[in-house]
């Protein structure tokens, strides 16, 4: 049997916050861009199979695949981390100021990573800005105005809207963390993460890192959208949702219930009334 328990499950988690936390910016930036790039990848294929075939529910069967890479590979995503680091943080192996500094850095590695591979599919799909975007890239252009004016134009029903998606997103993505953690086998690992990923993708719910992509992409090629909107509309309020979700959800929930506590002395006491006939 390949299963991991749930209490064994909480104790890599801790153990592997308590790894994140200690590695410096350069690792950080790196592994961060490099999740970054791959989302967005995962993220135009995904997109572009739904565009195909008329059914949003293809690309989140897709979409998966780039998580599912950032995972084996031990890569850093900072909504994962979100769930990840502050199990240590918990458990006492890492302290605040740690955490806070390793958010950071991930989330600007996966920022740098996320609109590099946006300019790049932008000069792929619209040969170097020759023709106008259609398809996949079309669908791009449509998400950027979607996930930021289109919240706009609601006031603050958008701002609630935006950040409960958010919430909801990173419940689902963390799930996919720790999924990923209950097998021993490569194909267990894949198989359980796959899962969450696909729900937050096919319901459309919002990933700050997904977003990175596209809407920079977006903006790229001619979306109505400032760089204010952007930061305003989507990139801080789907922020501070995916921490809730993943913190809240996820970390603070399952560290409560499954975290390993230290083993209750048994008292002489007792155990003589135990054997008393």
């Amino acid at each position: 049997m390949d299963l991991v328990k749930p209490t064994e499950i909480i104790t890599a988690m801790i153990q592997s916050g308590t790894v994140k936390a200690g590695l410096g910016p350069t690792d950080l930036m790196i592994r961060g861009a490099l999740s970054g790039g791959l989302l967005g990848i995962a993220t135009s294929l995904a997109l572009g199979a739904a565009a195909q075939t008329g059914q949003l529910l293809v690309g989140a069967l897709i979409f998966p695949v780039g998580f599912v890479m950032i995972v084996l590979l031990g890569l850093e995503l900072v909504t994962g981390s979100f769930a990840v680091v502050p199990m240590a943080v918990m458990a006492g192996k890492v302290r605040f100021g740690r955490m806070f500094t390793n958010w950071c850095w991930v989330f600007l590695g996966n920022l740098v990573g996320s609109v590099a591979y946006g300019g790049l599919f932008v000069i792929a799909v619209t040969n170097a800005v020759h023709v106008a975007p259609a398809g996949v890239a079309e669908r791009v252009r449509q998400l950027a105005e979607a996930k930021t004016t289109g919240y706009a134009a609601l006031g603050m029903a958008g701002m609630l809207t935006v950040f409960v998606k958010a919430v909801l997103c990173n419940w689902m993505v963390c799930m996919g963390v720790v999924m990923g953690l209950c097998s021993t086998s490569v194909i267990g690992r894949i198989a359980a993460a796959w899962m969450p990923i696909l729900v937050f993708f096919a319901q459309g719910f919002e990933h700050t890192v997904v977003n990175m992509f596209v809407i920079p992409a977006g903006m790229m090629m001619g979306a109505k959208v400032g760089l204010i909107d952007w930061v305003i509309w989507n990139l801080v309020p789907v922020t501070l949702g995916n921490l809730v979700g993943g913190f809240v959800f996820v970390a603070l929930a399952l560290f409560v219930t499954f975290a390993p506590r230290p083993a209750e002395p048994v008292k002489v006491a007792s155990l003589v009334r135990t054997v008393e006939p």
